[in-house]
C-alpha cells in the first residue's frame, strides 16, 4: 500500500468511522477497506480503495471528505463506488467501468468479498452471490482490457 499524508489521514478516519462494525465474517469491518487498498498501486486508487464504504456505511458525506482535503478525483470515484439502494446492482456496475481507477478498486473489493474462506459458515445465498460477483468481475477486467488496448493503439 501507498503510505503519505492522505493515505494515513484516510486510514485514520475509517479506523474511527467504522469502528464497531463487522464484516459477514464477524471480523472488524476495517480490514475489509485496508485489504482493498493493499492492492492498490498509486496514491488515488488506495485513498479511494480505504473510503470506499465510508459513504455508504457511516454517517460521512462526499462533501465531508473533501472538507477532510481528499482529492476532487477521489471523490469522483466514490460516488462512482457508493452503491445507492434505489439502483439496480448490474447498472451500478455499468456506470462504474467509466472510470479505470473505480474498475480497478470494484475488481479488487468484488474479489475480497467473493473469498468464501472468510466465512465460518458458507450458505446458498453466499455462493448465489459470489457468483454475481465473478460475473461483474469479468464483465470489468473486460473494461479493463479494452482501456489498455485503446490506450495501446493510440500510442
Amino acid at each position: 500500500m501507498i503510505y503519505t499524508p492522505l493515505t494515513k489521514k484516510a486510514i485514520n478516519l475509517i479506523y474511527e468511522k467504522h469502528n464497531g462494525q463487522f464484516d459477514k465474517a464477524g471480523l472488524p469491518y476495517v480490514f475489509h477497506p485496508m485489504h482493498v487498498a493493499e492492492t492498490m498501486d498509486d496514491e488515488i486508487s488506495t485513498l479511494a480503495a480505504l473510503l470506499h464504504d465510508i459513504v455508504e456505511d457511516t454517517d460521512m458525506t462526499f462533501n465531508d471528505l473533501l472538507n477532510y482535503g481528499f482529492p476532487l478525483e477521489v471523490i469522483e470515484v466514490l460516488k462512482l463506488l457508493t452503491h445507492e439502494e434505489n439502483v439496480d446492482y448490474y447498472d451500478y456496475i455499468k456506470k462504474i467501468s467509466t472510470n479505470p481507477v473505480a474498475v480497478k478498486v470494484k475488481i479488487a473489493d468484488l474479489k475480497h468479498n467473493s473469498d468464501l474462506t472468510r466465512l465460518d459458515k458458507v450458505t446458498d445465498y453466499d455462493i448465489k452471490r459470489t457468483e454475481k460477483y465473478k460475473n461483474c468481475i469479468e464483465f470489468l477486467s473486460n473494461y479493463l482490457v479494452t482501456s489498455e488496448s485503446e490506450k495501446n493503439n493510440i500510442k
